[in-house]
């Protein structure tokens, strides 16, 4: 009986297994399209988070369905269960599994974020500060399709404030408030917020960065996928923090050298800010909720606006 039942315990393991591996796989499925290098580690640490979560959730519930069916105190007895203590193998053997597992999660975790090398310093600074950039770790992905030597040298300066992005490029003198790239280039980016907190936070890329107020934060990551993905405001900054979203554009090499050639020969004017509309619709048919909301900043002046009617992915 013994026997019979390790047997059933060893294929029940190993079919928990292949359902797990399969729900693992399908994972891959339930996010935006990979648009960056890190997109590819992330997808692969939540494959492996999903198929490990899988199998503890199979074990768990199938231990309670057989339980319930086949174990049950037969009619109308209400007697007490066999006084039952310590089963110190037992103990063992479920404590130093969940501590195995810990281990093993939290040491892949951060081989992941290790290989993605996105943070670099985080320097205390007035924001008219001179912005220098630290060297973050070198991306641990081996792919053709990425050149790891090409990288935008000199930092974007992405500028966080309620409600609106903005984007500068030091080398051609260059505002938008739409983000472009140039696929499979290393960019790096010097984040700072001009009020409160704010996130940096594009989905189809899969990484997301506070941005501190009063601090410069060096940011990287690698595009690889050309497109139109949407930035968005991963902190709630306030009553319009639903309408700091934007346009982030991957295109080629070449694409993104006329874009720059073209915004740089435009003139600054007034961009779109939803936010503020959003706020000019509210004081038209104000409600009292007992506070003031906080009045948007005023539209940047830039070379390049981007328009809430574009299409993204």
């Amino acid at each position: 009986m013994k026997r019979r039942n390790i047997v059933i315990l060893v294929g029940l393991a190993i079919a928990y297994a292949l359902i797990s591996l399969w729900v693992g796989q399908q994972a891959y499925n339930w996010m935006p399209p990979q648009a960056s290098a890190e997109a590819v580690l992330i997808d692969n640490l939540f494959s492996f988070m999903v198929t490990l979560g899988t199998f503890i959730f199979l074990g768990v519930t199938g231990t309670l369905l057989f339980s319930t069916l086949f174990q049950r105190a037969a009619k109308y007895d209400t007697s007490d269960g066999p006084p039952v203590e310590g089963n110190i193998p037992l103990e063992v053997v479920w404590t130093a599994i969940p501590f195995a597992l810990v281990i093993w999660i939290g040491t892949y975790s951060f081989q992941i974020y290790e290989q993605m090398g996105i943070l670099g310093s985080i320097e205390d600074a007035p924001m008219s500060m001179a912005m220098v950039t630290a060297e973050a770790a070198p991306l641990g992905i081996e792919s053709s399709s990425v050149s790891q030597s090409a990288e935008l040298q000199t930092p974007i300066e992405v500028r966080a404030r309620q409600w609106v992005w903005e984007f500068y490029y030091p080398d051609e003198d260059i505002v938008s408030t739409e983000l472009h790239l140039p696929v499979n280039q290393r960019a790096k980016f010097a984040l700072t917020s001009e009020d409160v907190l704010h996130g940096f936070y594009i989905p189809a890329f899969r990484i997301k960065q506070d941005i501190i107020p009063g601090r410069k934060i060096d940011f990287e990551l690698t595009p690889i996928r050309e497109g139109r993905y949407r930035l968005r405001d991963s902190e709630h900054s306030g009553t319009f923090s639903g309408a700091n979203q934007t346009n982030v554009v991957v295109e080629s090499a070449d694409e993104y050298q006329q874009w720059l050639a073209f915004a740089a020969a435009q003139p600054r004017t007034a961009a779109e800010n939803p936010a503020f509309d959003e706020f000019t619709q509210a004081e038209q048919n104000p409600i009292s909720m007992g506070w003031e909301s906080v009045k948007p900043a005023p539209a940047p002046m830039v070379n390049y606006a981007s328009s809430k009617e574009d299409s993204y992915e």
